[in-house]
């Protein structure tokens, strides 16, 4: 399927899935999802190659088939889930959304007001959700980045979506001077996506194996002072979810002396792998994680930020 007929079905099938109840709108995303499985080849062939990569030890083959399926129908869950809450008030979605997972991050912040804080995010769930941590954080500002998709219209649209929410999207590539400065001059909390293949990050263990690994998580917090964690989004149920952040990862050592990014990037990756173990199912198994090719120390400082 072309991805220009992909935006045309989501700008038709929009309207109807922001009209539905959440519920329902998890259990046509499900439908999606195992749709498909049936369908997207490619896809399956990936997923699996990566789970009898990281977890063949742990899961036999029927148990790997089983996990897979399941991230299959809880990606499509998830994707049309993210669209119809984008929509919705913090009022309508209490109900599904837990933010007690929130609380050691928030008694950071109260400990060290000044401070803010930088959370490197997985694709757990329907981690989008994650622009409503401003609900447990009152008074502080919410920013990301994202990557401009090749069809301006499809990132039009989706922006058009994320800015109700009240975060700050800055382009990654385009506007990272804008976001060095909302970091300098006011409390935030910036997320960033930082659990798939980088190319131009280190190489450090995630399940088992070296895989290309962002350090940028690390360096905006080493750079601008900030507090490090991470971020999940776990499924407890149908068009339900809770949102955790770990304890912090320290960026310096008892000296003051900055942590080297290899070590940062590997904490970040042993968090990240905690959060798997716990629901194999919940993560992002479609995309190639473990890719060839090696970055040192000094490009992975000069490419991430």
């Amino acid at each position: 399927m072309s991805e220009w007929l992909l935006i045309a079905l989501v700008r038709l099938a929009l309207p109807l899935l922001q009209a539905m109840p959440l519920r329902w709108v998890a259990r046509v995303g499900r439908a999606g999802g195992a749709l498909a499985w049936h369908l997207d080849r490619r896809h399956r062939k990936v997923a699996l190659a990566n789970l009898e990569r990281s977890l063949g030890s742990k899961l036999d083959a029927a148990e790997r088939l089983a996990v897979a399926r399941e991230n299959f129908r809880r990606i499509g869950e998830n994707y049309a889930s993210a669209l119809r809450t984008a929509t919705m008030t913090w009022e309508q979605l209490a109900p599904h959304v837990d933010l007690s997972g929130l609380t050691r991050a928030k008694a950071m912040l109260d400990r060290d007001p000044d401070r803010s804080i930088v959370v490197a995010i997985g694709h757990f769930g329907n981690f989008e959700l994650f622009t409503w941590v401003k609900v447990a954080f009152p008074g502080v500002q919410l920013a990301t980045t994202y990557r401009g998709l090749r069809q301006g219209v499809a990132t039009r649209m989706l922006q058009k979506l994320r800015e109700r929410s009240g975060c700050l999207f800055f382009e990654r590539r385009r506007e990272s001077k804008a976001l060095r400065q909302t970091l300098r001059s006011r409390r935030t909390v910036l997320g960033l996506l930082a659990d798939q293949h980088d190319g131009r990050g280190l190489r450090v263990p995630f399940l088992g194996h070296d895989a290309g690994t962002s350090t940028a998580p690390a360096l905006f917090a080493l750079r601008y002072n900030c507090t490090l964690l991470t971020g999940y989004c776990f499924r407890t149920g149908l068009a339900r979810w809770r949102l955790e952040m770990s304890d912090e990862i320290p960026t310096r050592h008892a000296g003051g002396e900055p942590r080297s990014l290899t070590d940062l990037a590997t904490e970040m990756n042993r968090s990240f792998e905690k959060a798997i173990h716990r629901d194999p199912a919940n993560w992002f198994w479609v995309h190639r994680r473990w890719k060839p090719g090696r970055a040192s120390a000094a490009e992975a400082v000069a490419a991430s930020v």
